[in-house]
């Protein structure tokens, strides 16, 4: 999925990032909340890391705005802040899941996969698609019982088409997903993953909605 991290700490900061794209997600890094709040108005993202103390504010009261706009992003708090009563708040103010710092990077990445599951319209953690088996919190995949490898990109792009399986996923949400890579998006970049795709689980399994994008079924 695509994240935002909001952190203004650059060794935290990076290391979660690292970290997280290292598990197959892609991540925009922002340090404070203008940016956060720039950021997320015209993505959507599948995920927002929060920390709580940024140079110019408060990362609560950017939790309660974002909620108050009626945006059900989930969103996960980051922060040192390790009072009941922190935790309280951040909760009330529409947090989904609170980490004190310092963490391990292994307990976020599985926090990650059990808030994400909760807002799936697939809660299971292992998805099945005819003879396509999808394991996320894995990351494994198998068609027809043999074992398939992808890149994160190749990731990225499945995890959008079996979100909803049978649901067409419009072309620039997959861009998005691709350009929080950090790598230049060209016109055809889309198509190539597509085709990346189709060349490993079958090529007749991704239809093309032509004009609008994919689906999978």
């Amino acid at each position: 999925m695509r994240i935002l991290l909001v952190e203004d700490d650059r060794m935290i900061g990076g290391a979660v990032r690292d970290h997280v794209i290292a598990a197959n997600h892609a991540v925009d890094w922002v340090q404070n909340l203008a940016d956060a709040d720039a950021a997320a108005r015209p993505v959507d993202y599948g995920l927002i890391l929060l920390d709580l103390q940024l140079p110019d504010g408060s990362g609560v009261e950017f939790l309660r705005r974002f909620r108050e706009r009626g945006l059900k992003t989930p969103i996960i708090i980051l922060t040192a802040r390790d009072q009941i009563s922190d935790r309280i708040d951040g909760l009330n103010a529409g947090a989904d899941d609170y980490l004190v710092k310092p963490f391990n990077l292994d307990e976020l990445e599985a926090r990650i996969m059990a808030v994400a599951r909760r807002y799936d319209a697939n809660p299971h953690p292992v998805l099945r698609i005819s003879d396509i088996e999808i394991n996320r919190p894995l990351h494994q995949l198998s068609v027809a019982g043999e074992t398939i490898i992808l890149t994160s990109r190749e990731w990225a792009v499945l995890d959008l088409l079996t979100a909803r399986p049978g649901a067409i996923v419009p072309k620039d949400r997959i861009e998005e997903a691709l350009y929080a890579f950090g790598s230049e998006i060209e016109s055809n970049t889309v198509e190539v993953y597509v085709s990346r795709l189709r060349k490993k689980i079958g090529k007749d399994r991704i239809r093309t909605a032509r004009g609008i994008g994919y689906t999978i079924g």
